[in-house]
């Protein structure tokens, strides 16, 4: 028998960077679509631009700084749609640019790019705009009434330089009024950013990435257990299935919280990590000066996530555990 001798890595696989994106993209097929039938043509532009500036900023910082091009990895179209569907359909375009960029900029190419960012780029960038510009972030309208004919598809577009009208129309989140029904939280029937509105979308582009193995499943299971847990303990049964409707819980479990980069390899780890995003969502919620606290969750736990991987180390495959008499 002839033994062939190789450096490491032995396991070898047909999944690239490149792979993992698009199956991330096709996942956010469904929310993209539902929030274009809902918010209209500017939703489009929202997203385009979005996506442009990320791909436009890390292919001119790899320039500037001389390194491989890698916007063929697709990463920055996924963190540039993310971004867009983190925001209200009310943002203005410098909005959208300026919190791309940052994305990409700050929270990925200066600490090195994919696989090095410390922090969801998307998350981040949320925050970011949402500390800068806290009244366009908090600006949510109704869906689009298309009781008066398809012109309303394009009415939105009032808001593409500086929200014009905003002020006008600005309606309650669900988290600010408990009066919507389960029915129209789950089918994205009220107003609320683009990629949170509808559960229905977002969970189909969720099964999606665990039927694909694309994400570990443990992490939005825990993230939504323990959320789940905490809504129990604070605020009441009845509270449960609204909060997890509601709100950016379930766009963040699935799509920000599962970020490779900046989540916990172990195990122990991921469901440390799970139970804190979940928990301080919840915090944040109930006690916090933000109705909405999953991106300052998700932020908050990709810092301590290298933590976590440096103080529970997984046993070494093959290694017996050492027992204490």
């Amino acid at each position: 028998m002839n033994l062939s001798v190789s450096s490491s890595p032995h396991i070898t696989s047909s999944l690239t960077v490149r792979r993992i994106m698009l199956r991330v993209m096709i996942a956010l097929t469904p929310v993209i679509i539902v929030a274009v039938c809902l918010f209209g043509f500017y939703v489009l532009i929202m997203l385009g631009v979005s996506v442009g500036v990320a791909v436009l900023s890390e292919y001119l910082f790899n320039k500037i700084t001389n390194r491989p091009q890698s916007t063929g990895d697709c990463s920055a179209v996924v963190s540039g749609a993310i971004f867009a569907l983190n925001l209200p359909v009310t943002a203005p375009l410098y909005l959208v640019v300026v919190g791309s960029a940052f994305a990409i900029v700050i929270v990925k190419m200066l600490f090195g790019g994919i696989g090095k960012n410390f922090a969801n780029p998307a998350a981040t960038a949320r925050i970011f705009v949402t500390l800068a510009w806290a009244s366009a972030m908090s600006a949510f309208v109704q869906p689009v009434d298309y009781s008066g004919g398809f012109s309303a598809f394009f009415s939105t577009m009032q808001y593409a330089l500086n929200g014009a009208g905003v002020e006008a129309v600005t309606s309650a989140t669900p988290l600010a009024d408990n009066s919507i029904s389960t029915l129209n939280l789950f089918f994205g029937n009220h107003a609320g950013s683009l990629g949170e509105v509808c559960a229905l979308a977002i969970l189909s582009g969720g099964i999606f990435l665990l039927a694909t193995r694309t994400i570990d499943f443990k992490i939005p299971l825990v993230t939504l257990a323990s959320f789940s847990l905490f809504t129990l303990i604070l605020c009441g049964a009845d509270k449960i299935l609204p909060s997890l409707l509601s709100g950016a819980i379930l766009f963040g479990a699935f799509f920000m919280a599962t970020d490779y980069s900046s989540s916990p390899n172990s195990n122990v780890a991921i469901v440390i990590y799970s139970v804190g995003i979940g928990f301080l969502s919840v915090i944040i919620r109930v006690y916090g000066n933000y109705p909405e606290g999953v991106s300052f969750s998700i932020l908050l736990m990709n810092i301590l996530s290298p933590l976590l991987d440096l103080l529970i180390i997984p046993r070494a495959f093959g290694k017996r555990r050492e027992v204490t008499k």
